[in-house]
């Protein structure tokens, strides 16, 4: 693992980037694979790759429990990889961050834990119109386990969210606000550090929900004063099954454990247990230890881009999509932000998304179609879903293209 002062920023390339992905040379149903579904998840780049297969093959042991040194490598390689989240995240303890299977474990670990201690009968939980599912089932449950109130921000027509009201929401019975950073159906960029900065005025805190936003930004937990921030390894480059729940320590310190087990124990005996301390607490059972030691790898290799150049290309084939695909007659976007990250949800009148998805895909091209784990959200548009194209920085302006020609060919076909 690399200390944060040692990764030198490379110069965005896009030839180069894409060598560093080797799905992306393969074929998907005899053609040249274009993917564009990132938003779902996202591909891995070979150090990534690497780093998980050297561990198995070298490296494996337990971590915290062994004083042999294989035990102690594998420790140090998975404790390097907190502290590169720590430094990716700017939290200011590495001891705030804790390792989650993703970003579902850490909202509902923060619903279960938070919830039980903080929300009583009559409580207001606020959540917004733009979340995926994992968003608001969590806190659904909370509600109906202690008999509080789900309130929502309602979305605009163009997929903003409507501040009036949310300003509007916040009142002494709120406990928690949970929103995302950047919505995966539609793209949009939420103010995220305005909704934290007019929740505290009212003294409730706030859970970002970073799946979409980590990929795409730099983010600064302190700078935005969250309290607690999620994310997920595989939408960021690093595996599957394994993610991040940032969280003030004055918030993880009064917070009960969410699950039992060896690992999140000071002291075990037949009449009581002392839980461990941060951020072992929240750490029960033997963990995901080449995910971690993947995702450290994932997030070394994001931090040897320059990121700023990478939201510039992302923000460039977003525009370039928008402008080819408004040529086709009979399209309509779903989510038309002033800031967004990069996507396009769209439909074609007349044609069903998964109609239009499936001759996509003979034709090589990856996209998501369907409700995108967003019902509210598309109820809310009176639509059933849409078709998403997700880009990430490894995806090309010639890519586009080949999307705007399936789309032309789909419509050739089903109409």
């Amino acid at each position: 693992m690399i200390e944060p002062a040692e990764i030198v920023k490379r110069a965005f390339d896009i030839r180069q980037i894409r060598t560093d992905f080797p799905i992306l040379n393969t074929t998907m149903n005899g053609k040249p694979l274009v993917f564009l579904d990132s938003a779902a998840s996202s591909q891995k780049p070979l150090a990534v790759i690497d780093a998980m297969d050297e561990y198995y093959k070298t490296g494996h042991a337990n971590v915290h429990r062994g004083v042999y040194q294989l035990s102690q490598k594998a420790t140090d390689q998975f404790e390097q990889s907190r502290r590169t989240v720590q430094h990716f995240l700017n939290a200011e303890h590495d001891h705030e961050i804790i390792f989650v299977r993703g970003t579902t474990e850490g909202i509902n670990l923060v619903a279960s834990s938070y919830g039980d201690k903080f929300v009583r009968k009559g409580d207001e939980i606020i959540v917004s119109g733009l979340e995926h599912h994992s968003n608001i089932v969590p806190w659904l449950m909370l509600c109906e386990r202690k008999g509080a109130v789900l309130k929502v921000i309602p979305v605009l027509d163009n997929g903003e969210l409507d501040m009036n009201v949310y300003a509007q929401l916040l009142n002494e019975k709120v406990q928690i606000v949970a929103v995302n950073h950047i919505s995966n159906a539609l793209g949009t960029i939420n103010p995220v550090e305005k909704i934290i900065g007019m929740a505290h005025e009212h003294g409730i805190p706030v859970l970002i929900d970073g799946a979409q936003a980590t990929p795409h930004m730099e983010v600064d937990v302190q700078a935005l004063d969250a309290d607690f921030y999620v994310f997920s390894g595989h939408k960021v480059f690093g595996p599957t099954g394994i993610g991040i729940l940032y969280g003030k320590e004055k918030w993880l310190n009064e917070m009960p454990p969410y699950q039992g087990g060896g690992e999140m124990i000071s002291r075990v005996s037949f009449e009581k247990t002392t839980y461990n301390e941060l951020p072992f607490k929240f750490e029960a059972g033997t963990p995901d230890i080449a995910g971690v030691i993947g995702l450290g790898a994932a997030i070394e290799y994001l931090q040897g881009i320059d990121m700023e150049a990478v939201r510039d290309y992302e923000h460039q084939l977003l525009i370039y999509a928008t402008e080819q695909l408004s040529q086709i007659d009979g399209i309509r976007f779903i989510g038309t932000a002033a800031e967004k990250a990069s996507v396009v949800s769209f439909l074609i009148d007349g044609l069903h998304p998964y109609d239009v998805g499936a001759i996509l895909d003979k034709l090589g091209i990856a996209v998501r179609t369907g409700h995108h784990c967003a019902q509210p959200l598309m109820d809310r548009f009176g639509i059933p879903g849409t078709v998403r194209a997700s880009m990430a920085f490894y995806n090309t302006f010639e890519e586009i293209n080949a999307l705007v020609n399936g789309v032309k060919k789909a419509i050739d076909l089903l109409k």
